[in-house]
């Protein structure tokens, strides 16, 4: 973290922008305080790297595991712009819960955690001992097969609402597939991928 100065918010973002190279849309910042000068208001600004709001991630997660009095350890990497968090504890099937509820719930938690305290959104993936992955590879056979049940009978499938990485795993899995489109429907957390005939 590092932090800059200047008479408005862009003037501070400005500076900041030219010394790291980083466009001031892109960056990760916080606007801190606004403090007094001797002749004038200056606004500081608090500027991170990706590698900060992992390490704020990581704590996080590790703070609430630690709260229910179960030892993890986490392992991070980047994934094309996901930053994709493995847990690895003593209780592994207690915090992906049921059907990975429980897990999910995780996931959202330190999504919200670190855009609040980012004021940005990032994509943040947590899995527990593959647990995501081998859902994944289900959820692709089983679009596939319903994909081609789809193309047969020219009838819509509907599945259970389920979360966003999960949804993009069918679309994905789908997405060239002949005479078959995906779309999602509804919202929050009653969203559904529908798989469609398409002549």
């Amino acid at each position: 973290m590092k932090q800059y100065t200047g008479k408005t918010v862009e003037e501070a973002l400005q500076a900041a922008s030219t010394e790291t190279g980083v466009e001031v849309d892109e960056l990760i910042y916080i606007v801190s305080d606004k403090k007094k000068g001797l002749f004038a208001k200056k606004i500081i600004v608090e500027v991170y790297d990706l590698a900060d709001v992992i390490r704020f991630a990581e704590d996080y997660i590790l703070g609430v595991v630690d709260a229910l009095e179960i030892e993890s350890t986490v392992n991070t990497k980047l994934d094309d712009q996901v930053i994709r968090i493995t847990i690895d504890s003593t209780h592994n099937p207690i915090l992906i819960g049921r059907n990975g509820k429980t897990l999910q719930a995780l996931n959202e938690l330190v999504k919200l955690a670190v855009s609040n305290h980012f004021h940005k959104r990032f994509r943040i993936l947590l899995d527990i001992n593959g647990y995501k992955d081998n859902k994944y590879s289900r959820l692709v056979r089983m679009a596939r097969r319903l994909g081609h049940d789809v193309q047969r009978t020219k009838t819509t499938y509907t599945f259970d609402p389920m979360p966003a990485d999960e949804r993009r795993a069918i679309h994905n899995a789908l997405n060239n597939m002949a005479n078959v489109r995906t779309e999602s429907i509804g919202e929050g957390a009653q969203r559904q991928v529908q798989i469609i005939y398409v002549e």
